[in-house]
């Protein structure tokens, strides 16, 4: 939203947003993102929204009968069809492609983007399908890997930039459906303290898309495979890196811009259910979790 839109956006925690008072300017768009919109602490934070002042809020929603939409002054409807699993898969890729739409659309808006740049957008996101079917390919590799992770108790995932936040999706699902203890770092925070966690029963995926801190990552898993970690990387197909001992890699399809986050979500979800079937959990229903959070 801030680089291409050239809006400043706060990413707020629902459940935390209502319990301190934010200073935002009552012109500012609240967006609540929910896949069934019930979710108790989203409403709650959309009400407080409206008590602060604020005039105008959004929800982006799978469900278009839910309290959330009715809520909203104005509803992006996800469509992503009916989600089974309590932990949710094709709704956060749905949320994903709504959120760059909006922003295309704002800065559409505010001419901060061209014709050409808006239709080349446009246009990959019509190829995500195409694209998505090629990282669903790369399953089979996905299985191996996922019979070394099944014996482990820890994992750390880490990404950079617009990667870090996929990299707390992998994590969160592997910790729901395989139990298996999971955390996310941006991958530039190594030094500052995970780093001392890292040995050779701590596997570390990292998600290491073609873009302009590929550098900087490279030398943060060096960081990782000096001190005798297992490194997991989904690399992009032009990304160079080399597998070698205790660093495995998978390779996608070339570096796919803004889209690339959501085109990594898909190994990293993967990961997580074919763990979970070597260790015979319920993907589908976590034990200690509930479709949804209608309840704080």
């Amino acid at each position: 939203m801030e680089t291409v839109a050239g809006i400043p956006c706060n990413v707020e925690i629902a459940s935390e947003y209502r319990y301190r008072n934010p200073l935002v300017g009552q012109a500012t768009l609240v967006v609540g993102i929910s896949q069934s919109g019930e979710t108790a602490d989203t409403l709650a934070a959309i009400n407080y929204a409206k008590k602060l002042g604020h005039q105008y809020s959004l929800a982006i929603c799978n469900v278009p009968e839910s309290a959330l939409i009715r809520q909203a002054n104005l509803c992006f409807l996800t469509r992503a069809g009916p989600e089974i699993g309590v932990a949710s898969t094709k709704a956060f890729t749905t949320q994903l492609a709504s959120l760059l739409l909006l922003t295309v659309t704002l800065a559409k808006m505010r001419h901060k983007l061209s014709t050409q740049d808006e239709q080349r957008m446009i246009m990959a996101l019509r190829h995500l399908p195409v694209a998505l079917q090629h990282a669903l390919q790369i399953e089979p590799q996905v299985k191996i890997w996922a019979r070394s992770f099944a014996q482990k108790r820890h994992a750390l995932f880490l990404g950079r930039g617009v990667h870090y936040p996929i990299a707390m999706e992998g994590a969160l699902k592997l910790k729901e459906i395989s139990y298996i203890h999971a955390e996310a770092y941006a991958a530039g925070e190594l030094k500052h303290g995970p780093l001392a966690l890292v040995d050779n029963e701590m596997p570390v995926v990292a998600i290491a898309p073609n873009d302009q801190l590929i550098g900087k990552l490279k030398s943060n898993l060096q960081e990782v495979h000096a001190r005798g970690g297992e490194l997991y990387v989904f690399a992009d197909a032009d990304s160079q890196m080399t597998q070698s001992k205790n660093l495995h890699v998978i390779r996608l399809s070339e570096h796919a811009g803004l889209l690339s986050p959501i085109l990594h979500t898909i190994p990293l979800q993967l990961l997580a259910y074919h763990v979970a079937l070597v260790k015979g959990t319920d993907v589908d229903k976590p034990r200690n979790l509930a479709k949804a959070v209608t309840v704080e």
